[in-house]
């Protein structure tokens, strides 16, 4: 794992005392060239080696900038694995907490309206399929009625027409609704004839009414009940 996750703290150490030790050969060679040199130009020293000198100490210099290449690239090898072996673990933890989240939405339901919930379908411990119904929802804040009424006693019951019922459960208590449905039921929902000549069939139709104002304790499946 080492020799594939590349230089750590041994090697770093390593490559800078070469660095530190290339560094003292320049500075020897350095001044081993500045002494040949000063004696050459005296006359003393020939010019071979004067020029041995001179190739020892460019040799040091070469050396000294390989070793401090070296010791560099082993540097910001080691912080660049360092750096991604943390955003590594970064992400992974990342992801754990979205599975963990991903979990905990999957623990609740969002209702597509506000109301109250009138009945649940799955026991505790039950399987439910994907897509079925788990509940019912009513509601309350969008109460309507509605009647089945023979179409010859439709007179007063037009569309955007107010009328009067009552409501049984709520101790008879009046109140005013208006219409905004009226559809024929067909042929199905017709009241048949009696009488062969001069009658004719009477269908039924569906009204659906609201309440102009807000009835307080009125609730889902109370019947409402209008005079002729």
């Amino acid at each position: 794992a080492k020799a594939i996750k590349g230089a750590r703290e041994e090697q770093i150490q390593a490559a800078y005392e070469m660095w530190q030790k290339a560094q003292a050969g320049v500075t020897i060679a350095e001044k081993s060239y500045q002494r040949v040199k000063n004696l050459y130009e005296q006359g003393v020293m020939p010019a071979q080696k004067l020029d041995e000198v001179t190739a020892q100490r460019d040799a040091s210099i070469a050396t000294e900038k390989a070793a401090k290449a070296q010791y560099t690239m082993a540097k910001n090898g080691a912080e660049r694995e360092d750096k991604m072996a943390a955003e590594a673990l970064v992400n992974r933890a990342k992801g754990a907490v979205a599975e963990v989240e991903s979990y905990i939405k999957e623990t609740y339901l969002i209702a597509p309206a506000a109301g109250e919930v009138s009945e649940i379908f799955p026991k505790v411990g039950e399987l439910v399929g994907t897509g079925a119904p788990i509940m019912n929802i009513a509601e309350l804040n969008d109460m309507w009625v509605t009647f089945n009424v023979r179409e010859d006693l439709l007179k007063n019951l037009t569309m955007g027409s107010e009328f009067e019922a009552v409501i049984p459960a709520l101790d008879n208590k009046k109140i005013k609704l208006k219409v905004y449905y009226l559809k024929d039921l067909g042929t199905y929902a017709a009241w048949k004839a009696t009488k062969t000549t001069g009658q004719f069939d009477l269908k039924t139709f569906e009204v659906k009414a609201s309440p102009v104002e807000k009835v307080e304790n009125l609730r889902p499946g109370m019947s409402v009940i209008i005079d002729k």
